[in-house]
């Protein structure tokens, strides 16, 4: 009975974990919190400085990992200069960074000090509590010096379609 029981649990399991693959837009999964917004099951990975970026953000800086640290997104859906936090952590993140593979997506890359720590974190669904949106005017001014790239020219796009 008790394989029985784990073998049913799995099964569950296997179903919660594949419905949640289903990609969802971050405004139609926001609800109000204590800091502003929390968005549900957002997909996360992780990036270090050893990787080919390097260890400076977009806008020159190097990456934090500490207190606040750096995170990569599409700044099209979350502005340069936004603030999070993982539920149930401490962890505290800024969008301070982009990255081509994000472009398009509701992803955020979160920056880890070490290989390791990157591949431990590995691709995860998080909820996150939104505690300040950045600026899309802010993320406008980094981004049309770099119109010249395909992927900046559609986060550009999304911004100006997004405005208001």
């Amino acid at each position: 009975m008790s394989t029985y029981l784990k073998f049913a649990g799995f099964g569950a399991l296997t179903c919660l974990i594949t419905s949640c693959e289903t990609p969802t837009s971050p405004s139609t999964r926001q609800a109000p919190t204590a800091y502003g917004n929390r968005i549900s099951n957002v997909r996360t990975t992780a990036y270090t400085h050893t990787e080919r970026g390097g260890g400076r953000n977009a806008i020159g800086r190097s990456l934090s990992g500490q207190n606040q640290m750096s995170a990569a997104a599409d700044w099209s859906r979350f502005p340069l200069g936004t603030r999070f936090q993982i539920v149930g952590t401490q962890d505290r993140y800024i969008i301070d960074d982009y990255g081509g593979a994000l472009v398009g997506t509701n992803t955020i890359d979160l920056y880890k000090t070490s290989r390791r720590a990157m591949r431990l974190w590995g691709v995860r669904r998080v909820d996150i509590d939104i505690l300040e949106w950045g600026s899309k005017q802010q993320s406008l001014e980094v981004l049309a010096p770099r119109r010249k790239n395909g992927l900046v020219r559609r986060m550009i796009a999304g911004i100006e379609a997004n405005k208001g």
